[in-house]
């Protein structure tokens, strides 16, 4: 279930991208702007607020374009 919504996830941040030309500030903006219709669980922690999301090296591209579990063991999946 982690790879699955890390790849929705990924797949929403792309496409913001594509689109905007920068990446999103948080994944609440990519509900907002409709990229995902909720932002999904980490299956380890069961939140949606545990994610750790990871900024771009260069801060003109957004805030966010990856995500990592911040459950113990499934950072870097």
């Amino acid at each position: 279930m982690l790879r699955e919504n890390l790849a929705v996830v990924l797949d929403a941040l792309d496409k913001h991208y594509a689109d905007a030309g920068q990446y999103p500030n948080s994944l609440d903006e990519l509900v907002t702007k409709r990229y995902l219709r909720s932002v999904p669980s980490d299956p380890f922690t069961n939140s949606t607020a545990t994610w750790k999301p990871v900024a771009p090296t260069d801060p003109k591209r957004g805030g966010i374009y990856d995500i990592h579990s911040s459950a113990k063991g499934y950072e870097r999946w």
